[in-house]
């Protein structure tokens, strides 16, 4: 039996922003696109600043808004396509994202 192909390793890193009330959404698009997103983190935060929107009362008494932070260790060639699809499913001015370098990635074992 062949050996499987070895996986890309990752060389920046695609962060998302969202609203919370855009998490399912998010998620499940991302879930939908296992070719440019086989795996991703997501942590709680919260955005603050002039573009941000306050959308319930509590998030407009503390000045900040509830946010996921999706995180995507990916190949720099596939992340304007993986933007470009996530664009046009969640047309959004409240999803921000950003990329940076990945100086080195690993796992502390071997994948199956």
């Amino acid at each position: 039996m062949p050996s499987p192909a070895p996986r890309p390793t990752p060389d920046c890193l695609l962060t998302l922003a969202v609203p919370q009330a855009l998490e399912e959404e998010i998620l499940d698009a991302l879930l939908a696109l296992p070719a440019l997103a086989p795996g991703f983190t997501v942590v709680r935060g919260q955005g603050i600043g002039g573009h941000v929107e306050l959308a319930s009362t509590m998030e407009q008494v503390q000045g900040r808004a509830r946010r996921v932070m999706v995180q995507v260790a990916m190949q720099q060639t596939h992340v304007q396509n993986l933007i470009d699809t996530l664009r046009k499913a969640l047309p959004s001015p409240q999803i921000a994202y950003w990329v940076v370098p990945l100086l080195t990635f690993g796992r502390f074992g071997d994948l199956p």
